[in-house]
C-alpha cells in the first residue's frame, strides 16, 4: 500500500453521517491518517480506521427492566423449575390469567 498524503481521498466511518463515506485526509500522524474530513457532510474527526463504534448499552437500563420482569410475575420462574423436576409426569397445562376486558367507548351525542 501507499503512504498516505495530506488530501488523500479515504473511507473511514462519519460520526455525522454516521455511514462509511469518503473523507479527505487532514493531518498525518507517524505515517497514518490521524484526523479526516468527511466530503459529504465536511465534519472533521479522528480517523476511525472504517470501523463504526460499539453499540451503546445501558447496564443499568437493562438491571432495572429485569427486576421489573421479576416483580411483574415472580412465580413463573418457580413454575418452569416444578416443570423441569416432574421428568417422568405428564405437564399439565397452565390456563393463563384472564385479561380485564376493555371498556367500549362510547361517543357522546
Amino acid at each position: 500500500m501507499r503512504e498516505v498524503r495530506l488530501g488523500d481521498v479515504i473511507d473511514d466511518y462519519c460520526v455525522k453521517c454516521k455511514r462509511i463515506m469518503n473523507h479527505s485526509v487532514v493531518s498525518i500522524l507517524n505515517e497514518e491518517p490521524a484526523k479526516v474530513r468527511c466530503r459529504t457532510c465536511h465534519s472533521d474527526h479522528d480517523y476511525r480506521h472504517e470501523q463504526a463504534p460499539p453499540p451503546k448499552v445501558d447496564l443499568r437500563k437493562q438491571a432495572l427492566f429485569n427486576e421489573v420482569l421479576e416483580k411483574v410475575d415472580p412465580s413463573a420462574d418457580e413454575e418452569q423449575e416444578q416443570e423441569e423436576d416432574a421428568v417422568g409426569e405428564e405437564a399439565k397445562p397452565v390456563s393463563a390469567k384472564e385479561a380485564p376486558k376493555a371498556k367500549k367507548k362510547v361517543k357522546g351525542k
